[in-house]
Order: C-alpha cells, then sequence, then structure tokens
C-alpha cells in the first residue's frame, strides 16, 4: 500500500517537473516512468498475497474486517486490504518458576490457595490452537495478541478458581489427577467461547510449602517403614510355619518308623549291613557266641 501511494506521488511530481523551466525538467519522463513502475510493483505485492501451511488469513478494509477467511496458498486480494495472517498449528504457553522456562521470563509460575489456606506454586503448559472459523472474530475481539489477553489470564484465573476445593496434600498426592482433569473442563469451556481449542493442559509441577512438604515425606517414609516391618513379620511367620511343618513331619516319620520295626524288620537290616561289610576289600565278618549283635574285626588289623 506504501508503494502504491509513493508511486502516485512521483507520477504526479513528474508532471510538476516537465511544467518547471529548470535544467531538472529533462528528467520528467524518466520520473513518470518511475512512478508507474513503482505504482504497479505496489498493486503486485499488495494484491497478491502468501499464507503459508497452517495459517489463515483475515482480511481488512479500512478497519472493517471481512468474515470470510483465506486458506493456505496464494490469493489475490484488493490491494487495499490488509491481511492478518494466524497460525492454526498446535501452540503452547508454558508458565514456569524456573527462570527462562517460561513464555515470560523470571519466575511466571501460578501462585494459589488451596482449601487449608496454602499456597501452592503450580507449573504449568496449555497446549492449544487458533479455530479457523473464529479467526474474524478473534480479529475483531482481540487482536493478535491473544496469548497475553486470553490464553494466560484465562489459565491462571481457573487454575486459582478451583484449586479452593482442595487441600495442599490432596494436590501434591492422591488428587492432582482430578484436579487436572477439573482445570481442563474449565479451561477448555472458556477458551471454546472466545474461538480456542484446548488440545491439552499438562500441570508440570506442584510445589508445596516446605513445612508440608516436609511433612508429609516424613508420613510417606513412615508408612513405607511400616510395609517393611509387616513384610518382615510375614516372612517370620512363614518360615516359623514351614519349620512347624518340618517338625511335624519328622515327628510323623518317627511314629511310623517306631510303630513298623518288628524283630523281623531289625533282623533282615543286620543282614544287609553285614553283608555290605562282608563284600568290602578291607574288612572280615566274625560272628562269635549266640549274640543276636555280631562282633566285627576288621581284617588290616
Amino acid at each position: 500500500m506504501i508503494i502504491i501511494i509513493l508511486g502516485v506521488i512521483v507520477f504526479l511530481a513528474s508532471f510538476s517537473l516537465k511544467k518547471s523551466n529548470t535544467p531538472f525538467s529533462q528528467f520528467a519522463g524518466g520520473l513518470r516512468i518511475g512512478g508507474i513502475v513503482l505504482v504497479l510493483l505496489g498493486f503486485f505485492t499488495s494484491a497478491v498475497k502468501q499464507i503459508n501451511a497452517g495459517e489463515v488469513g483475515v482480511k481488512s478494509l479500512f478497519g472493517k474486517v471481512q468474515n470470510d477467511v483465506l486458506q493456505s496458498g496464494l490469493t489475490v486480494v484488493n490491494p487495499l486490504m490488509e491481511v492478518y495472517k494466524l497460525d492454526i498449528k498446535t501452540q503452547n504457553y508454558t508458565m514456569s518458576a524456573v527462570h527462562n522456562e517460561g513464555d515470560k521470563e523470571g519466575d511466571d509460575a501460578i501462585r494459589a490457595l488451596t482449601a487449608d489456606g496454602l499456597e501452592v506454586i503450580i507449573d504449568l503448559t496449555v497446549l492449544y490452537r487458533v479455530l479457523s472459523t473464529e479467526a474474524p472474530d478473534i480479529i475483531k475481539q482481540t487482536g493478535l495478541d491473544y496469548r497475553e489477553k486470553i490464553i494466560r489470564p484465562i489459565t491462571r484465573t481457573k487454575i486459582r478458581d478451583n484449586a479452593v476445593y482442595y487441600t495442599a496434600v490432596d494436590l501434591y498426592s492422591k488428587k492432582r489427577d482430578e484436579f487436572q482433569t477439573r482445570i481442563y473442563k474449565s479451561i477448555e469451556e472458556s477458551l471454546k467461547q472466545r474461538g480456542f481449542v484446548l488440545e491439552q493442559l499438562l500441570v508440570r509441577n506442584i510445589a508445596l510449602p516446605a513445612m508440608v512438604k516436609t511433612s508429609i515425606e516424613e508420613k510417606i517414609k513412615a508408612e513405607q517403614d511400616a510395609q517393611k516391618m509387616e513384610f518382615v513379620l510375614q516372612k517370620e511367620k512363614q518360615e516359623a510355619e514351614r519349620k512347624r511343618v518340618e517338625a511335624q513331619g519328622i515327628a510323623d516319620y518317627q511314629r511310623i518308623m517306631s510303630a513298623g520295626l518288628t524283630d523281623k524288620q531289625l533282623q533282615y537290616e543286620q543282614i544287609q549291613v553285614m553283608k555290605g561289610l562282608v563284600t568290602s576289600p578291607n574288612s572280615k565278618v566274625i560272628i562269635m557266641g549266640n549274640s543276636k549283635t555280631p562282633v566285627i574285626l576288621n581284617g588290616d588289623k
């Protein structure tokens, strides 16, 4: 647009220069051609717009936003129109307590009060995208600075509004997933009304006051110690049961053997032992007297 205006000015100036009786009047023809070239160049640069992949264009003529949306590719428009380009790909906005990790420098984490009056610090990342059909309304109502005007304040407000329903300990442990689901639904609804789609909400970290964190860690350690002791006691009970069963088995064996050992059984066992000794190359067996118990003499002695 600026180039077109400049070309028109140069073109008109060439006529004034031609009428003047100065040595420069001879350059009026070249100046006129230059003005025409500038007008044509400005026309083509203003009329032909390129919308990149993952973007949409919104036209505005003298401040009035058009309702139709330009899709990606080359498009010819009125050279007097201004085209705003909006990114419709997935975008993220991070609020973190770590320096230079979030979208704003310094500590940008969300500080919220819980149901028990304690302050928790929440690191969060919002994944969202612009709804292409709502791009004209976003330009009309918000402009291109929607990250700071819509995404950031809605997210921070909804998190603070929902944190008051939970205690600090619940947010840190067993109800963290429930809290994340609750704030997701709340933020999703608000962003949808403004032309945005919430894709995912990532609660990166929830930091508690030092005294509460220490108390929780001590409680967890005590629970772990109790579970460990319970495991040891269970193991000892199992070992005692094993020994009892083993002792019972031995007692049953001895009882059965005592009941089944007769004189003939004992005589048979003696014969088997003597037979083994007789066949040994280093021993001889000599039975002396009428005793049932043999006297065994070693042949090597």
